[in-house]
C-alpha cells in the first residue's frame, strides 16, 4: 500500500467530517436557499451552522464568511475584487505580494495590473522563506492598496510574522490579505485573529473536501469588495450561486476539528512523525539538506529536502508506488522549470530540482514514516 506523503497537496478527509456530511449526500438534500419550505429551512440551517464553526476557527463573525470553491477562487475574489477603480478609494494602486506566494496570488496580482491600472511589487523573503520587514517597511512607503501574504507557505512550511506584518500594513493604511489555505493543519488560527482584513480557506488542504473554501472579509471591506461574477446576488451578493449544502458542512466540520483540543493533539502528534522521518533520514544518508526554517518553526506536517547531486524526479519515480510526494506545488503541475519558492530563498536552480516537498498529515503512523525513509534510503 502506497504511503502517502502528500498531505499539502491534498489531505483526505477527516473521519469525523465524512461523518457530518453523510446525511446531507442522502436525506438532507434541500438547496439552502429555498425559503418557503422545511427542507430549505433546515438546508439554511446547517449552512449557517457551518459558516459560524468557520468563523470560530478564525476569530471572526459568520457575516465576514463568503463560502467559494475553494481559496483559489477566494484569493482572485480578494484581489480582484479590491482592484476595481471603483473600489480603490483614492490614489493608492500598488499591490504588493511575496516572492513565495501560490500561483493563483501572483497570477491575480499580475491580472489586475494589466487590466485594472494598478501596480505590483514583489516583496523579497530571507532564506528561511520569511519576508523581509525591513524592505516591505520602505515598500509601504509608497501608495500601497493591498499586501498580500500567506501566513504558511505551501512548498516549504514557513510560518511568516503575521503580526508584524499586520502592523506595518495598519501604520501605513494598506489592507492585509491572507492566505491561510495551508494554516489550519499548521497552527492555531485564533492566535492570529483579527491580524488581517482578508483570509482565503481551503477545505481539502485541512481534512474537508475538495471543492469547498471561504473568504474572509472584514465588516468594514465588504462593500469595497466588487463580485467576480454574477446571478442570484447569494452570500451578500459577493459570490452569486447555489451553495453545496453538503461540502459547506464538511468545510465547517474540519474547521470545528481544527479549531479543537483535538486539533492541536493532531498538529503535535504529525509534528513527530515528521521529525522521526526526517532524522532517519540524515542519520544514515549524508547531503541531505532541509530547506526553509527549522522544523520546530515550520508547518508540523512539511519536510521540503535537498538531495544534493541528485534529480528529485527521479528519485521520485524510483519510489513508485511505494511513497507519494512531490517536488512541489501540485498548482504548478506540468511545469518543468525549478521550484520559484525554492529559488526566491537563493537556491540555485540545481538545488531546487534536488528537492522534494513530503508532507504528513492525519492518515500517516510512525511505521509508516520510518518505512518511507528506508525506501528512501534504498534508492539513493
Amino acid at each position: 500500500m502506497t504511503i502517502y506523503l502528500d498531505h499539502q497537496a491534498s489531505t483526505p478527509i477527516l473521519p469525523t467530517v465524512r461523518a457530518a456530511m453523510q446525511p446531507f449526500w442522502t436525506d438532507c438534500h434541500g438547496n439552502p436557499h429555498s425559503s418557503e419550505h422545511s427542507t430549505g429551512w433546515s438546508a439554511n440551517k446547517a449552512t449557517e451552522s457551518s459558516r459560524t464553526k468557520v468563523a470560530n476557527c478564525i476569530g471572526a463573525d459568520p457575516d465576514e464568511i463568503i463560502f467559494t470553491s475553494g481559496a483559489t477562487e477566494a484569493n482572485n475574489l480578494a484581489i480582484k475584487g479590491l482592484s476595481t477603480p471603483e473600489q480603490r478609494q483614492g490614489q493608492r494602486t500598488t499591490i504588493l505580494v511575496s516572492a513565495t506566494e501560490h500561483k493563483c496570488v501572483l497570477e491575480s496580482a499580475a491580472y489586475v495590473a494589466q487590466t485594472k491600472g494598478c501596480s505590483v511589487r514583489e516583496i523579497p523573503v530571507n532564506g528561511k522563506g520569511h519576508v523581509d520587514l525591513d524592505k516591505l517597511r520602505d515598500m509601504l512607503r509608497e501608495g500601497v492598496l493591498l499586501v498580500s501574504v500567506a501566513l504558511v507557505n505551501n512548498e516549504i512550511g514557513t510560518i511568516q510574522d503575521l503580526a508584524s506584518i499586520s502592523a506595518l500594513c495598519r501604520d501605513s493604511g494598506a489592507i492585509l490579505h491572507s492566505d491561510f489555505a495551508q494554516a489550519p493543519s499548521a497552527v492555531n488560527l485564533l492566535e492570529y485573529a483579527d491580524l488581517a482584513d482578508m483570509v482565503s480557506l481551503s477545505g481539502h488542504k485541512f481534512g474537508g473536501p475538495m471543492g469547498v473554501g471561504a473568504l474572509y472579509v472584514s465588516r468594514e471591506l465588504k462593500d469595497r469588495i466588487e463580485p467576480l461574477f454574477h446571478g442570484g446576488g447569494q452570500e451578500g451578493g459577493l459570490r452569486s450561486g447555489t451553495l453545496p449544502l453538503p461540502l459547506c458542512v464538511g468545510l465547517g466540520s474540519a474547521a470545528e476539528f481544527h479549531a479543537s483540543e483535538a486539533g492541536t493533539a493532531l498538529r503535535a502528534r504529525v509534528a513527530g512523525l515528521r521529525d522521526l522521518f526526517v532524522h532517519k533520514l540524515q542519520s544514515n544518508r549524508d547531503r541531505i539538506g532541509l530547506n526553509g526554517d527549522k522544523l520546530c518553526s515550520r508547518h508540523s506536517g512539511n519536510a521540503n529536502l535537498r538531495f544534493e547531486g541528485r534529480d528529485a524526479g527521479e528519485i521520485l519515480q524510483r519510489l513508485q508506488p511505494i511513497v507519494s510526494a512531490s517536488t512541489g506545488s501540485a498548482c504548478s503541475s506540468g511545469i518543468s522549470e525549478p521550484s520559484y519558492v525554492l529559488r526566491a530563498i537563493g537556491l540555485t536552480s540545481d538545488e531546487a530540482k534536488a528537492s522534494i516537498r513530503f508532507s504528513f498529515g492525519h492518515t500517516n503512523t510512525s511505521d509508516e514514516a520510518l518505512e518511507a525513509a528506508e525506501a528512501i534510503i534504498a534508492v539513493l
